[in-house]
């Protein structure tokens, strides 16, 4: 009898010590779930809100100028558009990567079969958010040519925050601001006027300050061979006789061509008679820029670095 009284006492007492675990069990789930809950970002942006998960894993990106951020911060991506992968970032070609598609037109389906976590784009898919937002989260990164490096920082600030990288962020853009200040010093006091057009298939187009290229005025601080140039996405239509007649110290040429997978063709198309009579061309001061950071990528922490060494060389 004493046996079996001591069996239920043992029986008894497991019970019980079973029934305070799982007290302590629920109990701590609404620890768990705060923590879930401290684990998700909202992101403002141009077409609303959004909310994701902090480190997502499974990441696609349709703005090089990101993908060469993440790149830079050594986070892995899932998904790229590999129509046209600027060379520096080449290795994104590869088969590691899922091909979504090129710039302007994204392949939704292979989207929608990776499952991403979050889907970053910008201006070139703007009227595309909603497609892409019906997939998954989606964040609309932009810059703002008017307020260029604060745009961009804030971006890379964004992106700091997503992924908790705050402080190679803080870091890289330390070393950002030193440059450009160091160029904008020498541009200044170089006083030279620059003119910036882009040559696409025999056609040319002319930036200004405050425009897609004005970096070079606004934040490089060459001074504009012509302060009055019309500021839109594609640049003011211009003739040769304009580019003799404004005669720039220094003639920045972009090559959309190139960028896109065509032939380079610029130098046939700026090198004539005509603009062979500025001091641009006397001074050999023609510097056709990398079309791939500056029409494909930039807005990034390795774009903008490359941006800066370019306008420094021209000095």
């Amino acid at each position: 009898m004493k046996k079996w009284s001591f069996l239920v006492l043992v029986v008894s007492m497991i019970l019980l010590l079973a029934a305070c675990g799982s007290k302590e069990e629920s109990k701590a789930e609404p620890a768990d779930a705060k923590t879930a809950a401290a684990e998700k970002i909202t992101i403002e942006h141009k077409y609303g809100k959004v909310e994701i998960d902090k480190k997502p894993e499974k990441v696609v990106v349709f703005d090089f100028g990101i993908l060469d951020t993440l790149d830079e911060l050594g986070v892995e991506v899932t998904g790229v558009p590999q129509a046209a992968i600027p060379p520096y970032l080449e290795k994104y070609a590869g088969e590691k990567y899922t091909n979504v598609g090129s710039l302007k037109e994204p392949d939704f389906e292979a989207i929608h079969a990776m499952q991403p976590d979050v889907i970053f784009i910008s201006g070139r898919q703007a009227e595309l958010y909603d497609q892409f937002a019906e997939i998954a989260p989606t964040v609309f990164v932009e810059l703002d040519y008017t307020k260029y490096m604060e745009s961009f920082e804030k971006n890379m600030n964004l992106v700091a925050d997503i992924f908790d990288k705050k402080e190679e962020v803080a870091s890289s853009l330390d070393e950002i601001n030193t440059t450009v200040e160091e160029v904008n010093k020498k541009a200044s006091e170089n006083g030279k006027k620059g003119l910036i057009v882009l040559a696409n298939e025999g056609k040319v187009s002319a930036y200004g300050p405050s425009s897609r290229f004005g970096i070079i005025h606004d934040v490089y601080g060459f001074g504009a061979a012509d302060e009055k140039i019309e500021v839109s996405t594609h640049g003011q239509s211009i003739t040769m006789e304009y580019i003799m007649e404004t005669n720039p110290d220094v003639l920045f040429v972009i090559d959309r061509n190139t960028a896109v997978g065509g032939e380079a063709g610029a130098e046939k198309v700026i090198e004539n008679e005509l603009v062979k009579k500025t001091t641009a061309f006397k001074e050999d001061k023609i510097i056709y820029l990398d079309p791939d950071t500056w029409y494909l990528s930039g807005g990034g922490l390795k774009s903008v670095k490359l941006m800066a060494e370019e306008i420094e060389a021209a000095l």
